[in-house]
Formats: structure tokens, sequence, C-alpha cells
């Protein structure tokens, strides 16, 4: 199991249909909006879900990814609308981590839009936490 395979169950689903651009944390100078910016975080400590337990032997076999999607629009509602097709390829899927048996992807967060002038262009900004849990094949 490799982090960025994880990752790469995430970025594969949503740039299998390209209808906005999405980037791997890092977004390029000048980008204008619409487009999604994930962030991949891989934790191996759960452990807690007897449907998805831990193998006998001790070793940790469960696996969870959450993703941050940003849907970055130029107005609350273009955020929404980036929000609602990221949900349309992420949601219930059942992506593909080699050597691992995945479940389906579930949403543990939203946020409503907020502003954000950090790159010196106002944009809106909403953040959608997904989940997908892996266990070893």
């Amino acid at each position: 199991m490799t982090v960025q395979e994880h990752a790469d169950a995430y970025l594969g689903l949503l740039r299998a249909t390209p209808r906005f651009p999405v980037h791997d944390g890092v977004v390029p100078a000048k980008t204008l909006p619409p487009y999604v910016v994930v962030y991949v975080v891989v934790d191996d400590s759960d452990g807690q879900s007897p449907e998805w337990g831990d193998g006998l032997d001790g070793v940790s076999g469960v696996v969870t990814a959450r993703a941050y999607c940003h849907s970055v629009g130029g107005s609350a509602q273009a955020a929404r609308t980036v929000a609602g097709w990221v949900r349309e390829q992420l949601l219930d899927k059942e992506p593909t981590v080699t050597g691992r048996t995945a479940g389906m992807i579930r949403k543990d967060f939203s946020s409503p839009p907020v502003r954000d002038e950090s790159t010196g262009t106002p944009v809106m900004d909403q953040i959608d936490v997904y989940r997908l849990r892996t266990v070893r094949a």
C-alpha cells in the first residue's frame, strides 16, 4: 500500500470525466476558476470499524484515505456547481487500489462556499471531505 495509490484512486475518478481542471495539491499561478484542488491524507490507524477490522496477526490492515476537495469558482453558485460535479464523480464509487479491497467512497463533511482572496483574485472555495477505506486484498 502506498499513499500515492490512494491519492491516484481519487484523482483518477475526478480526471476520468474532465469537466473542470483537477489539481493535486498545487494550483499553478494565474489559474482562473473554476477548478478543483485535492489534498489526500492517508491514515492506517483505524481498526475501530468492525466490518473492516484488522487482521488476527496484529498487523494493521485498514487504510482510510480522505480527499479534501476544494471546489473553486468565481461565485458561490460556481463553487457549488463544481462541488456538485465532484460529488457525482466520487460519492458511492468503488475505486481500484492495487493490492487492496476498496469500499465505497463516502462523504464526511461539507462547508459552505467561503470567499478567498489569498491568490490576489477573489474566489469562492467550498471544501468537501470524502473518505475511502481499503483493506489488504
